[in-house]
């Protein structure tokens, strides 16, 4: 939004109004639920339509057949889950996946990991049958930076500002990835203006290893902290590892390793930039110190200071 808006783009927003309804005060908005109200976009004509919500085909269709006529171009928002995530690098070409045997889409009433890939694939499988060579598909990773409302990335540029002496599991040449949703956002309007069709890859960042990454954390909070590498076999014996603990981490020998191994090189080739990792985290903190204080009390994801310190003293006791 931010990014069309400063290249000169005129933008409508369509939703219902019930999140953040003031942060764009000077852009069109109609409201509507989707899901229900759709005819409300009837009668207008845009050049390019973006859509960042529907988690499955129904609602893309009904959007991409109702627009086809008075838009240029169908950007739909997907996620890399839609790839069987192992152990391979992953690009475009990759096998994707599709719903469980047996599994039709009447038969869904609750989305959750078994058929979340599967039904993103069939939602941009919509959106190019309905408007053949005029839809892009954008599967991201992890989206980080200001407003993320799940909390995966701050947890490390927080747990630095706290300082002392703190885990970083695995190894620092552990892959890792996750884009900031201002670069994101930014090539999806750089898309639109160079009318990129097709299905890219959205990750980053230049340097994807997890110590790299720390690393910039660290730069950008300025705290003093100490960072202990400790093997993710020991935390998983001590029942510590996993992204409830330590998010975004990806042991390099686990069966989903995969996940940190995402070609974005077509999307790179068509303009796609990242800033760095510091940047991220310090604009992230920055937003995070600046929420209210519930909402800053709302469980998040990331281990818990006590256990961690108990760990540590478990793992020094041992090795020294």
């Amino acid at each position: 939004m931010r990014s069309a808006i400063a290249r000169g783009h005129t933008v409508t927003l369509f939703n219902r109004g019930k999140t953040n309804p003031g942060l764009f005060p000077n852009v069109e908005t109609i409201l509507g639920d989707r899901q229900t109200q759709l005819d409300l976009l009837r009668g207008r004509d845009w050049d390019a339509v973006v859509d960042t919500w529907a988690p499955g085909p129904t609602l893309v269709r009904r959007a991409a057949e109702l627009l086809r006529d008075h838009v240029g171009h169908y950007v739909f928002l997907s996620t890399i889950s839609v790839y069987k995530l192992g152990k391979d690098p992953i690009d475009e070409s990759s096998a994707v996946l599709s719903l469980p045997p047996g599994v039709t889409l009447a038969d869904i009433k609750k989305i959750d990991e078994t058929v979340y890939g599967p039904l993103k694939v069939l939602a941009e499988q919509a959106a190019e049958t309905a408007m053949p060579g005029r839809t892009t598909s954008v599967r991201a990773g992890v989206i980080a930076g200001p407003d993320d409302p799940t909390d995966r990335f701050v947890y490390w540029p927080l747990r630095m500002a706290r300082g002392g002496e703190m885990i970083a599991p695995g190894a620092p040449d552990d892959p890792t990835q996750f884009i900031d949703a201002r670069d994101l956002g930014a090539w999806i309007v750089t898309a639109i203006e160079d009318h990129a069709t097709g299905v890219f890859n959205a990750v980053g960042p230049d340097v994807p290893r997890f110590g790299a990454v720390l690393d910039a954390c660290k730069a950008a909070v300025g705290a003093d902290v100490r960072l202990t590498w400790i093997p993710d076999e020991w935390l998983d014996k001590n029942d510590a590892g996993g992204w409830g603990n330590f998010p975004l981490h990806v042991p390099a020998a686990a069966d989903d390793s995969g996940f940190g191994r995402v070609s974005a090189a077509r999307a790179i080739a068509h303009g796609l930039r990242f800033r760095s990792p510091a940047d991220t985290a310090k604009d992230a903190l920055a937003w995070w110190n600046a929420q209210s204080q519930e909402r800053r009390a709302q469980k998040r994801p990331g281990i818990e200071p006590e256990r961690e310190t108990a760990l540590l003293a478990t793992w020094h006791k041992a090795h020294g």
